[in-house]
């Protein structure tokens, strides 16, 4: 059997480690000393931009103030951002009941590394890796081929139908962030959508749940890692915060505006961009008092386009950082390695232009 179509080893379930009601972490968590979050430099004192995407707005100054958020920090808070509050209220009651769900119920949903659809607890297939403190629910919108319709039809009605609703209306504003980008990068509106395989972009959502944790001071809920997608929209815990960024150096835990969600500068805008825009390393704590459940939702390019810097972006005196490569190329590199903090697209880069 290929290897990518099964686990290394045997999958535990965070939750049910959580709910043991031990008081020690399991060695198989525990990070080593440079990335536990107590002992990197951390700075609160700043919060990322906040970008009033109400369509009454002005277009350029919003496509200016968000092509500075993408160029000096690769993330934003989006709030009037036409979502509406009553569906993200209901995405996190309607996804953490399901968690809450007995755990022979839940793992009827048991993913595998095929297309990571259903239930799941670690991400990366290496064997005896140090892994994260949480289990997540990964789905498929776009393409259809990548969609399991047994894992779709077999969700709680409800859940299902909100998926379904919430799925639609990310992506309208998906479509529109990325339109908001183009323009602050000089170029037409549609232009990084083209980039994408225009209407055949992928789009696939991925919950995350992570459970208490009896020493959150060795253990992270995600490790740093940046999305090696196109962006994504986080819908955050509107209790518990625990994303942090990567900031000058500084990791700064995000405080979450009500009812806003979170955009992220992803690898492939980063390389369509030739660097301008940058892709944000990020990561998620977890808490020994409180569970914690985020919502990403990610908007990525068809799999088999080839992935390279815009023409208009290049030049004489503009070289192109990376040579193209496919979306499904790096997927499976970031599948085979897990999470590598900015690593994996770095070193993607042909040419550095820095002395």
């Amino acid at each position: 059997m290929d290897s990518h179509l099964k686990w290394a080893e045997p999958v535990v379930r965070v939750q049910s480690l959580s709910e043991s009601g031990a008081t020690l972490l399991p060695p198989r968590y525990i990070k080593p000393p440079d990335q536990r979050p107590t002992a990197i430099n951390h700075n609160d004192d700043f919060n990322i931009p906040i970008i009033d995407l109400s369509p009454t707005s002005d277009a350029k100054a919003i496509a200016t103030a968000v092509s500075a958020a993408c160029k000096e920090w690769g993330v934003f808070q989006a709030v009037n951002h036409g979502v509406s509050p009553d569906l993200l209220h209901r995405a996190r009651k309607l996804w953490r009941a399901f968690f809450h769900l007995p755990m022979k119920s839940k793992e009827a949903y048991a993913n595998s590394p095929k297309t990571y659809e259903g239930y799941g607890s670690r991400v990366g297939i290496e064997k005896d890796a140090i892994l994260d403190w949480g289990d997540y629910f990964y789905l498929h919108y776009f393409p259809l081929c990548l969609k399991n319709h047994d894992k779709w039809l077999a969700l709680p009605s409800s859940l299902r139908e909100m998926v379904d609703e919430y799925g639609k209306e990310l992506e309208k504003l998906c479509v529109r962030v990325m339109g908001l980008m183009s323009l602050g990068l000089g170029l037409e509106e549609g232009r990084l959508q083209r980039a994408f395989g225009g209407h055949e972009a992928g789009v696939c959502m991925k919950v995350n749940y992570y459970p208490i944790c009896p020493q959150p001071e060795l253990a992270l809920g995600l490790s740093a890692h940046t999305d090696h997608g196109g962006i994504t929209v986080l819908l955050p815990d509107e209790k518990v915060s625990g994303l942090q960024v990567r900031h000058k150096g500084e990791w700064a835990t995000v405080r979450p505006v009500a009812d806003a969600l979170i955009v992220n500068v992803g690898d492939q805008v980063q390389i369509l961009s030739n660097s301008t825009y940058s892709s944000v390393e990020h990561r998620a704590l977890v808490n020994s008092k409180a569970e914690r459940l985020s919502i990403a939702f990610f908007y990525n390019p068809k799999g088999d386009v080839l992935v390279g810097p815009i023409q208009e972006l290049v030049g004489p005196e503009v070289a192109a950082l990376y040579k193209p490569m496919t979306f499904n190329q790096f997927r499976l590199h970031v599948r085979e390695h897990g999470p590598r903090g900015k690593s994996q697209v770095e070193s993607l880069k042909v040419f550095d232009p820095r002395p």
